[in-house]
């Protein structure tokens, strides 16, 4: 449980669940008086505990509780993993330990800034490890799971902006569960929806009643607001006028007749993955300005494309792939005058079709594009973490989006692809654990995660090596990574030179080095007591 400051705290946190119906007005007027008459802050938070807990709803799990320790935790800069390609690029960051003191560390620089979470936690009895086995089939109960989570998720919610929006990825067996947990910890007024994605294209031949296509995406806002996502997927879905089934043919598209979110400027003809781009184009204030041609296996033939414009059909260019979409007038849900600024409402499913999201299978050929072999079960795919950051768009695209349960890395790399693609200069920050397996010997990090940002990120590998298939079809994504480990130093150590004083690197929290030694000693005991939080075993 995070520290809480105060009673007066402790009650405006009981008086939103009485304004959400969760509590009756009657028990919060007695737990007021209790909490009020309380001889010591924490008996109060065990008193705000009888609040806060559904018992009667059969969602009950054993939570672990903080409790304060003599070490302190720190980001220690690993110089092996961090690498810098241009001092003037942004630098991301990625965490190597457990994310709970990663996550205590980041409030020191980063509370109430980070705008988009995404978490794709451990949520099967097969996945990463005994601690967060859920045992769905017999009568063990969610605490592994429940109690690894609740404290994670306080802190996480310190982390995120006001407008700050999460996203959690959880399957069908435990999503009623993980629900209620985040209902509790974000507050029920903040859910926005539970997005359903189509995970696989092959689903298991052998089960025995149906056969599971889809997995679950549960999404809060820190503060619920009126505004709808940004986007330019509605009700209705956009659709592709690609269609590889047809023959190849070339398309002219008039000036000013599709729309884009690509940057001002001038891009060059050439191939473009699923379609050939045989003019340059100029880009101006979210429209291309010139006449272009386009050469790929489309759904339109010229006369068709020509009664769709003149009919104002909506076309749009997303990326600098150049796969046109289009919708017509009849299906949006809001006339996109200016798509730039209009909120357009997304579906609540998830799919490859409608959305251009890819399957778990598709996560596994990027992992071999990149590594050489797939690794994890089952990865997501880019394209997934994209869309979901495109929820929380601005024509700044200037954002900090945190996965604390990184894995391969797939939310940095579409952090990457988006800034490559539209110019924005979001951040990342991974938090992963270093876990040793057989198919990840020297750790996790090394082997896969730190692995594939380098390789995504400079074209080659740490050895210097470039012999892997990504570099055949894309160009190096660019930025710097700056790896921290999480380290220990005991809050009495007095030895020269390995004090907390002097081990605590002030730099790698966002600060410039400290003139005097004062003011040194001042920060660290004024931002270093939180990370001495340990969770009750």
């Amino acid at each position: 449980m995070i520290k809480i400051t105060g009673k007066q705290e402790i009650l405006t946190d009981l008086k939103k669940r009485v304004d959400d119906k969760i509590l009756e007005q009657s028990n919060f007027d007695l737990l007021k008086k209790l909490i009020e008459n309380a001889d010591t802050l924490d008996e109060a938070i065990k008193i705000a505990e009888l609040g806060t807990t559904y018992k009667r709803t059969g969602f009950h799990f054993d939570k672990r509780l903080e409790k304060q320790s003599n070490t302190i935790s720190y980001f220690k800069k690993n110089n092996e993993l961090s690498f810098v390609t241009d001092k003037n690029a942004i630098t991301h960051k990625l965490i190597v330990g457990d994310n709970y003191p990663a996550l205590l560390n980041l409030l020191i620089e980063y509370k109430g800034k980070i705008d988009v979470i995404y978490i794709d936690p451990p949520y099967g009895k097969d996945s990463m490890g005994e601690f967060a086995e859920t045992n769905y089939d017999n009568a063990i109960t969610r605490d592994n799971l429940l109690s690894m989570l609740y404290p994670r998720l306080m802190v996480a919610k310190q982390l995120l902006s006001d407008s700050g929006v999460i996203f959690c990825s959880i399957d069908d067996r435990n999503q009623a569960y993980v629900k209620c947990l985040f209902d509790e910890v974000f507050e029920e007024s903040n859910y926005v929806e539970t997005f359903v994605w189509n995970k696989t294209s092959t689903p298991p031949a052998l089960s025995k009643k149906s056969r599971k296509t889809h997995e679950y995406i549960l999404c809060y806002l820190k503060n619920s607001n009126s505004e709808k996502f940004i986007g330019l997927i509605n009700e209705g879905g956009d659709a592709p006028l690609l269609n590889e089934s047809n023959k190849e043919i070339v398309l002219l598209f008039t000036a000013n007749s599709v729309n884009t979110n690509l940057k001002n400027g001038t891009y060059e003809k050439g191939d473009k993955k699923r379609v050939e781009l045989l003019d340059d184009v100029v880009v101006e204030n979210g429209k291309i300005v010139n006449d272009f041609r386009l050469k790929g296996r489309f759904r339109w033939v010229q006369n068709t494309l020509n009664e769709e414009i003149s009919n104002n059909t909506f076309l749009i260019v997303k990326s600098e792939d150049f796969a046109i979409r289009y919708c017509r007038e009849g299906e949006r849900t809001v006339a996109p005058a200016n798509f730039l600024t209009d909120r357009l409402i997304y579906s609540t499913e998830i799919n490859k079709k409608e959305n251009e999201v890819e399957t778990n299978e598709q996560g596994g050929k990027e992992l071999i594009e990149i590594l050489g072999n797939k690794i994890f079960d089952f990865p997501k795919p880019v394209s997934l973490i994209k869309y979901l950051i495109s929820f929380k768009e601005d024509e700044n695209k200037n954002f900090i989006i945190l996965d604390f349960f990184a894995g391969s890395g797939t939310t940095g790399q579409a952090v990457l692809e988006l800034n490559k693609e539209d110019g924005g200069q979001r951040q990342f920050i991974l938090a992963t654990s270093n876990e040793i397996t057989d198919t990840t010997p020297n750790g996790v990090v090394k082997d896969v995660t730190s692995k594939r940002l380098k390789r995504v990120m400079t074209g080659k590998c740490y050895d210097g090596t470039s012999d892997f298939e990504w570099t055949k079809k894309n160009k190096p994504l660019g930025g710097n990574l700056l790896v921290l480990d999480i380290a220990e130093v005991s809050n009495f150590e007095a030895v020269k030179g390995k004090t907390p004083f002097d081990v605590i690197d002030e730099t790698l929290y966002g600060n410039e080095k400290f003139a005097t030694v004062k003011e040194k000693v001042e920060w660290v005991c004024n931002n270093f007591e939180v990370t001495q939080k340990r969770l009750e075993e």
